[in-house]
């Protein structure tokens, strides 16, 4: 029998419908993605079945698409170091959650939806920490949730993007590579799925940045893009009940979030210092080695962005 944590019956039931996932087959599955991970003399990665069935749940069972996806998983730590360097929970991390610019709601939109995120880029000091940093702890929360959030990687989540207090210093920061890095890895290595962008608060100032965003995007992508002049075209698509006391709703406040994940992450500590292990050999992969240009396309075509 496969060690992963059963599914509540309605989960299970959406995992069947939206993924395909067959409980009978559950356990081979696991044990063919197993058996091709220890084969890959490149790859050194974590092979327990939680791991492993987030990625099958991620790919929709195809086991092709699965070992795909958890070779590039391990890959961009190599082509990635700004995200994946020193990624250890230390008091910088910490200081940054504390910051209350990355929250993970703890009630999903509906027993079996999608996870409810809010990040707030505004609400970081953009004198002491860099846009890099922020989304590595980030990496380093969804990592913890393809462990632990059977919400997220059976329904995927929604995004609540909060511009308030976005000024000079964190718009100086924007990167454009960054967010077309962060758009490749969300579709080639991560293993759970964007079901919707919603932003609020935004200055109009911040409209030209958003629809450079919106241009790197693939058309899927775009179409789950929402921008909200007021709570309430947010509330049709994410109810009040499922929203912090800080956006009119009832599902906790800003600083309950805040303490649950410092408490998880504080727990994480010696998983991601074993982490660190982690990744591709490039020189021992069979035929073209996976680096920027492979993973990316080539950096250069960014440098020259349209801004009318």
């Amino acid at each position: 029998m496969s060690n992963i944590r059963p599914l509540n019956d309605k989960l299970a039931k959406r995992a069947q419908e939206e993924l395909g996932e067959v409980p009978e087959r559950i356990d081979s599955d696991i044990e063919m993605l197993r058996e091709w991970m220890l084969k890959q003399t490149y790859i050194k990665g974590r092979t327990d079945d939680q791991f492993l069935v987030a990625f099958l749940r991620g790919c929709k069972y195809s086991i092709e698409k699965a070992k795909h996806k958890i070779d590039s998983f391990y890959a961009m730590r190599g082509v990635v170091p700004e995200l994946y360097k020193d990624r250890f929970v230390d008091d910088r991390k910490i200081e940054i959650l504390r910051q209350g610019c990355l929250l993970r709601l703890p009630k999903p939109l509906t027993e079996d939806g999608p996870r409810i995120h809010i990040s707030r880029y505004g609400m970081y000091d953009s004198n002491k920490f860099s846009l890099n940093e922020v989304v590595k702890v980030s990496t380093m929360m969804g990592e913890i949730q393809f462990r632990e959030d059977d919400n997220a990687m059976v329904m995927g989540f929604t995004e609540i993007i909060d511009l308030k207090g976005v000024g000079a210093g964190h718009i100086f920061q924007f990167d454009a590579v960054l967010v077309k890095k962060l758009a490749v890895l969300g579709d080639k290595a991560w293993p759970y799925r964007p079901k919707g962008f919603h932003f609020v608060n935004a200055p109009s100032s911040a409209e030209k940045f958003l629809s450079i965003a919106k241009s790197l995007m693939s058309d899927k992508i775009k179409e789950r893009f929402h921008i909200h002049s007021k709570y309430e075209t947010l509330y049709k698509y994410i109810p009040k009940e499922c929203l912090p006391a800080e956006y009119g709703g009832s599902n906790g406040t800003v600083q309950d979030v805040i303490e649950t994940w410092e408490r998880k992450l504080l727990s994480y500590k010696d998983y991601f210092e074993d982490e660190a292990q982690y990744g591709t050999n490039e020189k021992l992969r069979p035929g073209r080695p996976v680096d920027s240009a492979t993973l990316f396309g080539c950096e250069g075509s960014f440098r020259k962005l349209d801004f009318d």
